[in-house]
């Protein structure tokens, strides 16, 4: 029982949600002593949704392994390739199948709204009855707790993450990114070098939302946030963060290898938000900004950029998206003095 404990204590210690997964498999191993303990979550868009592995580890293994969160989903296997996973998540239960004189036990992982992936587990011996319920009594610990996460880090209406948790992600991302000389900017050649990752961070507005709240009323409002909320995250990949900052601003958060390709997912946020029909209010459409992450940025001056090209955007007829490095490289706008000090909001 002590064990039992000791390893709850552990699973609840983290706010990190990758370390509590490999906390989570840990836990398990060491509780059941199987071959295997691995969680599976899917990603991507309805009809493409792949397996993205968050921690497996096996008997032997000192270090749990996992996909990276930037993974590119054709890289991942289809949903369909595991059917017993999607059977076990349908159907809400637990799965057991007999495979070569081993045992393999799937789990289903819920949230409040879904059901996500499940906790696959391959065990030389059958688990009793016993051993089944203590996985499910640690899962509803870890649903639970996954819960208080959710509340504190997400935004209430629109399900994103908040502002409040946008530090902590951006000094991550800071942690990724190697020094450079400081004569070295956002239109150094260098930056396409794939073997470094490169992350963006960009700004989106909605147009004349005042208007919207005037006409229509706070609950349309409302209703406009939470649509637009949906057509981010159909926009963009399932590993970009995606930030509500508050009002009608949002913020997103990406890694990618070229800047053009970060243009490439904002003008399609910006073409799928013109082209939808909002109930009653019909035309709504967005201004954004986006600037490269650089080498000891402040999570405001990162930021600041960004807004800069999202104001260039307002004052040049809305709708639109710019680079803030393409609007210093033509002399449009007038590169700000970048801070030494980390500052964050």
């Amino acid at each position: 029982m002590s064990q039992v404990v000791d390893h709850l204590a552990e699973l609840t210690g983290f706010r990190d949600r990758d370390v509590m997964d490999v906390t989570l498999v840990m836990a398990l191993r060491d509780l059941l002593e199987p071959e295997s303990v691995a969680i599976y979550r899917t990603a991507g868009e309805p009809g493409q949704e792949r397996w993205l592995t968050r921690a497996h580890l096996r008997a032997g293994d000192a270090v749990a392994s996992a996909d990276p969160l930037w993974a590119k989903p054709e890289t991942l296997p289809l949903v369909a390739s595991h059917p017993l996973r999607l059977e076990a998540m349908r159907s809400r239960s637990v799965t057991q199948v007999a495979q070569g004189g081993q045992w393999l036990y799937l789990f289903p992982i819920a949230t409040d709204r879904d059901v996500v992936g499940v906790i696959e587990i391959l065990s030389t011996k059958r688990l009793g009855t016993g051993s089944q319920r203590l996985v499910s009594s640690v899962l509803r610990i870890y649903h639970n707790f996954q819960g208080l996460l959710d509340y504190s880090e997400r935004d209430t209406l629109t399900g994103l993450l908040n502002r409040k948790t946008f530090d902590e992600s951006f000094l991550k991302v800071l942690s990724e990114i190697p020094a450079r000389p400081a004569a070295l900017h956002e239109a150094d050649d260098r930056r396409h070098d794939s073997s470094t990752p490169h992350y963006v961070l960009g700004v989106i507005d909605i147009d004349h939302f005042k208007s919207v709240n005037d006409r229509f009323g706070h609950l349309i409002g409302d209703e406009v946030l939470l649509l637009l909320s949906r057509l981010m995250r159909g926009s963009f990949r399932f590993h970009d963060l995606l930030y509500r900052f508050g009002g009608e601003e949002f913020v997103v958060l990406m890694r990618c290898d070229e800047e053009a390709h970060a243009g490439e997912a904002f003008e399609r946020l910006r073409v799928n938000t013109e082209r939808y029909a909002f109930p009653q209010v019909g035309r709504i459409t967005v201004s954004i900004g986006f600037t490269e992450v650089r080498a000891g940025d402040a999570p405001a001056a990162a930021f600041e950029r960004a807004d800069k090209a999202v104001y260039h955007a307002k004052a040049h007829g809305r709708n639109q998206v710019h680079n803030y490095a393409a609007l210093v490289a033509s002399g449009i706008i007038q590169e700000a003095a970048q801070h030494s000090d980390i500052e964050l909001f």
